[in-house]
């Protein structure tokens, strides 16, 4: 009797196991959608913000003027961020890159001073900038207005394209896990059907005979989301030691929310699968545990 109790006791711990190392890693791959979700966002406004709208200056303007207009131009609604290069600075930026100075065959400095705008991510589209160019035209120190268009256009598009296709797999991948993780619950439970049934027949109900499967539930959930965080966690920290300008995008707001994201979804759905479980199992007859 003895040796039969601490079989049993060994094929469900066996079962424990294999629950949560299936948990963990269905929850690694929920996290990890939800961390992409999350740094998706933070990405598309990280590549709007670093696309440069260059104003050209005329020659006339000299620095304390080119210098009004970039304090001016912090004060506008959709400016992040004005650099402001000198008629000089261009002249020795473009020597280094060709090898030559223009000016020393040309007899002056050809180059314009320029304000190299970046704009808030909202702002960083086709209309936004078409509306801020022809504003930035009106002022007589200002002769051209550029930026690269197709690109802006680009980018936007493969973005939406990009979070269009992470919403899709994020419906998909929920599908997936919650099946995988509801049908090693349901394993668990159905080696103890009949100790189930026997607790009907002795008259407990149904709440009573749900209780340790849940609260049994809840702890493999919580540990497999200590367990997927630790990896997540691991991830991120070697992401960050191999590019530490991640930063930028990965911030501890989206690491906090896939955290909690991971913990919610480990414990609602071993708990929701397996009350799945355990009702099914409470509906049966005798005849009926026998069929399965």
């Amino acid at each position: 009797m003895g040796k039969r109790r601490k079989r049993a006791g060994g094929r469900h711990g066996l079962q424990v196991v294999t629950l949560c190392i299936s948990t963990t890693m269905v929850l690694v791959l929920l996290g990890l959608l939800v961390f992409f979700v999350l740094t998706a966002r933070n990405l598309s406004a990280y590549v709007k913000e670093n696309l440069t709208v260059t104003v050209m200056l005329a020659d006339s303007v000299t620095d304390n003027q080119a210098r009004l207009m970039c304090r001016d131009m912090y004060r506008r609604r959709y400016t992040r961020n004005v650099d402001y290069i000198s008629k000089e600075q261009a002249q020795r930026e473009q020597t280094a890159a060709m090898g030559a100075d223009p000016s020393e065959f040309l007899g002056f400095n050809p180059f314009s001073a320029t304000l190299e705008v970046r704009m808030k991510s909202e702002y960083a589209n086709r209309d936004s900038l078409r509306w801020i160019s022809a504003e930035l035209m009106k002022d007589s120190r200002v002769t051209d207005v550029a930026y690269q268009e197709d690109l802006m256009d680009s980018v936007n598009n493969n973005l939406r394209k990009f979070s269009v296709v992470l919403l899709a797999l994020a419906v998909l991948l929920t599908c997936v896990s919650f099946s995988l993780i509801n049908s090693t619950v349901k394993l668990s439970v159905y080696s103890r059907r009949f100790l189930i049934h026997t607790m009907k027949l002795v008259g407990a109900s149904w709440g009573f005979i749900r209780r340790p499967f849940l609260r049994n539930a809840i702890g493999i959930g919580l540990l497999a989301a200590v367990l997927a965080c630790g990896v997540l966690g691991g991830g991120a920290y070697l992401l960050y030691t191999y590019e530490p300008s991640i930063v930028a995008v990965v911030t501890w707001r989206e690491l906090a929310i896939t955290g909690v994201a991971v913990f919610v979804f480990g414990i609602v759905i071993t708990t929701l699968c397996s009350c799945i479980s355990v009702n099914k199992f409470l509906r049966m007859s005798a005849g009926d545990l026998y069929k399965i």
